[in-house]
């Protein structure tokens, strides 16, 4: 069972106010050099004349992985639509090279077309997650052709305008459930939507952003008090996901419902008309 601990940090920041990503190839733990070379085979003979460019994200480009705990997140940008492609063989490449590398704990294979990646006007949660998170490990680098960000409303936006929906699958998704490991999958995904959106929540109060679990916590705890116990709660289950589909709908039809809330009267401030984005 994982502990809570104090792991993370706020984005920095330029002296402009504008998010620094702090993802370096040097700073990858060599090890994953295979696993990043597998990733990149298996995409490019899957789909030889889509694949634009292949990036990955998170703590491993950061240099901050955990043995066995940490995953690998990609993004592969294709020239057509995802929806267009035929995506079968996504899942057991993942788990192929999941089984492979004992180090790591998962592989996610995330698809975004190229016209969505070269957003400029609006902020967009793919171009974003590349801009700042994200390192080019094949192909044509977007990264230095995309928008500046700075943490404010139409980031926070990215967050709340789909919270409702993605709770409301989250439970389509429990209800009658008995397979334990999806419902694991269920629980730890829909819990640190749940910590990033109480983060999101006090993003334009707090002028940062994080999409580390720990401090979106404490942000969100420095605004809310009185529900940190209960923020704390899904970091937990973030972090030790629940194989009980009744508990999970539970802190969900509790918790879930106040944030659910707390989110409409942040939209109705900032975003009234429920635009699903907002103006960089």
């Amino acid at each position: 069972m994982a502990e809570i601990k104090r792991m993370g940090s706020l984005c920095s920041l330029d002296e402009n106010g504008y998010i620094i990503n702090q993802s370096n190839h040097n700073k990858i733990n060599n090890k994953f050099q295979e696993v990043i070379r597998l990733i990149n085979e298996s995409c490019i003979s899957a789909l030889p004349k889509e694949i634009h460019s292949i990036y990955i994200r998170g703590s491993v480009p950061r240099g901050l992985d955990i043995e066995g705990v940490s995953d690998v997140d990609v993004i592969i940008v294709t020239y057509s639509n995802p929806e267009e492609l035929d995506l079968d063989w996504v899942e057991g490449t993942e788990k192929f090279i999941d089984q492979k590398f004992s180090f790591i704990n998962g592989v996610e294979l995330g698809f975004s077309p190229l016209s969505e990646v070269e957003e400029s006007q609006y902020c967009s949660m793919i171009p974003f997650i590349l801009k700042t998170y994200g390192i080019c490990v094949y192909g044509d680098n977007l990264i230095s052709k995309l928008p500046d960000y700075k943490p404010n409303s139409s980031l926070a936006n990215e967050h709340l305008i789909h919270l409702t929906s993605l709770i409301d699958k989250a439970k389509h998704d429990l209800i009658g459930n008995e397979d334990i490991e999806d419902i694991k999958d269920c629980c730890s995904w829909i819990m640190r939507i749940v910590v990033r959106a109480g983060g999101a929540l006090v993003i334009v109060q707090e002028q940062s952003y994080t999409r580390d679990l720990f401090p979106a916590y404490e942000l969100f705890s420095k605004h809310y008090p009185e529900k940190e116990q209960e923020m704390r709660t899904a970091l937990w289950y973030a972090i030790n996901p629940l194989s009980s589909p009744e508990e999970i709908l539970k802190f969900l039809d509790h918790f879930g419902n106040w944030i659910e809330k707390e989110t409409e009267k942040w939209l109705d401030v900032y975003n009234p008309t429920r635009a699903m984005h907002l103006p960089l």
